[in-house]
């Protein structure tokens, strides 16, 4: 529907123009007589299959408007919520904190696409040294994930950043099957950390709020699924290669 109420003006004009001048001097889609709605669908229908990329430059012209029209909501969506986005004081900073422009990714643990865009996003914050790294637990795919975002956060506020870092990682590269206790416990030790303190905070009041302000946060940006990155005043819904990740981030420099 909308390519056709797009299309519909360029084809008027066409229709109008092969009909006699006198006669689209006067043209009126929307008041024409029998015989003049037949010449209109006549001279409609020759036009397109004497012209058909007029189809696919009209979508692509469309596509191109929708794509400028949401980049520009999401400019304004995040200057919105600004600091609720990059200064909460509980999401988990790494890269370089100091960096000079901020990534942040939304991501569920039991997101496939975020397990294919983990090793691109850490190897991009590693390799280029001076980004602000910040990671939002959004977990939206059944009780495994919350409890695995659960996990990973309490981490953070009693383990600290490192031990949050080889938890995020690990639950892509090394971390399978169901989330219980025993299997946390297994994989916390795995990675050289003491389980037992995560374990006992991970169901507090405060690990629940974040959960729930990150959501919140999600539904004021938009956001419907994993993984969402916010990099400089762009918004990159789902998985997106690194190679592109690479461009936006060199126009946001820029």
């Amino acid at each position: 529907m909308r390519l056709a109420s797009a299309i519909a003006p360029a084809i008027a004009l066409a229709a109008a123009l092969a009909l006699a001048p006198a006669a689209a001097q006067a043209f009126d889609i929307k008041n024409m007589t029998e015989d003049e709605r037949a010449a209109f669908d006549a001279a409609v229908r020759d036009y397109l299959m004497a012209n058909p990329e007029v189809m696919i430059d009209v979508s692509k012209a469309l596509q191109d408007k929708q794509a400028a029209q949401q980049a520009s909501d999401d400019k304004t969506l995040i200057e919105q919520n600004a600091a609720a986005i990059f200064s909460d004081g509980y999401s988990y900073v790494g890269g370089n904190p100091e960096g000079n422009i901020t990534l942040v990714e939304f991501l569920d643990y039991r997101c496939g696409y975020c397990r294919k865009a983990h090793e691109g996003v850490a190897g991009l914050v590693k390799s280029d040294g001076n980004i602000r790294y910040i990671v939002k637990e959004f977990p939206i795919l059944g009780e495994d994930s919350v409890v695995a975002s659960r996990f990973a956060i309490a981490a953070l506020k009693v383990a600290g950043p490192e031990a949050y870092g080889k938890i995020n990682a690990g639950f892509y590269e090394s971390f399978r099957g169901e989330v219980t206790p025993e299997t946390l416990a297994a994989f916390a030790q795995e990675l050289g950390i003491d389980a037992a303190p995560i374990l006992a905070a991970m169901n507090g009041d405060d690990v629940t709020r974040v959960i729930e302000d990150n959501h919140r946060l999600a539904e004021a940006l938009q956001i419907q699924g994993t993984p969402t990155f916010v990099l400089g005043g762009h918004m990159l819904r789902g998985y997106v290669p690194v190679e592109v990740m690479q461009q936006v981030l060199a126009d946001a420099r820029g």
